[in-house]
């Protein structure tokens, strides 16, 4: 039996790979991809949510029906996951039932177990520790408005979470430099700073937001609250790393502003600049359903 396709981090593929699904999401955009429109007829999407989402289930959901196929979505109430059967088992079950499965959870460890014992596609919707379809969204929009990231400069400011740690490794594939501007006690993880270097990323760390923005063509910034950071503590150790019209100001002229949403505004970026003319967050959003699609047939075809 031919091993499935997985779609899991950005590290485990070459660079080619990364640039067909954008190619082919572009595509698929464009309405000109060499699969035709619906290539995914009959073929069926799982997918498991162990976090809430509105951009990656509406965007997988509506992707799979554009291609032909069908979804079933899991919550943590509509499986036995949370009652006690194992990951492994449940992969195995799934496996019988559809062609690929999507999953959104926290550990990502889970993740890996529902790869290893899955003989369907399993794909990364998210964990705590990485984002790549977001972040091969990411690299879309700014090709489609900017062209190449090849030689630019991308700024992180904030928290060195899941988001930035799929940035890092989108900066070993895709020849940029990656500057992070984080609190020392939220840095990158040191396993996604020294495989990116290991594959001879540039890559940036410093405290100092003014000095990471400072000449950058694309600035980026998450929020700063999730579920499991909701306190005071956190936003006032953050408050210097807003994105707002000073800090944007120090970028090039021509510099764009993305964020993966949901935006906190006033938080982690002021108005001023999530709907100001270098923003490229809604064109961003949109490209979740066009690379997710070209993700989608390359597993399954």
């Amino acid at each position: 039996m031919t091993a499935p396709r997985h779609f899991l981090d950005l590290d485990r593929f070459d660079t080619p790979v990364l640039r067909t699904l954008i190619e082919l999401g572009k595509a698929f955009k464009r309405g000109d991809a060499e699969y035709g429109a619906r290539p995914l007829e009959n073929r069926v999407l799982a997918m498991i949510f162990e976090k809430p989402s509105t951009r990656t289930r509406v965007s997988f959901e509506a992707g799979m029906h554009q291609l032909g196929g069908q979804v079933i979505v899991l919550t943590h109430h509509d499986t036995q996951l949370g009652r006690g059967e194992t990951i492994a088992d449940t992969a195995r079950v799934l496996s019988r039932y559809v062609d690929a499965i999507m999953i959104r959870t926290n550990e990502p460890a889970k993740l890996h177990e529902l790869a290893a014992h899955a003989t369907v596609p399993v794909i990364n919707g998210l964990t705590d520790s990485s984002h790549p379809c977001q972040v091969m969204a990411d690299v879309m929009t700014y090709e489609e408005h900017r062209g190449s990231l090849a030689g630019k400069v991308v700024t992180w400011c904030g928290d060195g979470n899941n988001v930035a740690a799929s940035w890092i490794q989108a900066a070993a594939h895709f020849d940029f430099t990656m500057r992070l501007a984080c609190p020392p006690q939220l840095m990158p993880s040191e396993p996604s700073l020294a495989w990116a270097r290991s594959k001879g990323a540039h890559i940036e760390l410093t405290t100092d937001p003014d000095a990471a923005v400072s000449g950058s063509d694309c600035v980026l910034t998450d929020t700063w609250v999730s579920m499991h950071h909701q306190n005071k503590d956190r936003l006032k150790l953050l408050a210097p790393y807003q994105v707002n019209g000073r800090l944007m100001g120090l970028a090039k002229p021509d510099a764009v502003f993305m964020h993966c949403l949901p935006a906190h505004r006033g938080e982690e970026v002021t108005e001023q600049v999530i709907d100001g003319p270098q923003s490229l967050v809604w064109d961003e959003a949109e490209n979740r359903l066009h690379v997710q699609k070209g993700i989608l047939t390359w597993c399954l075809l």
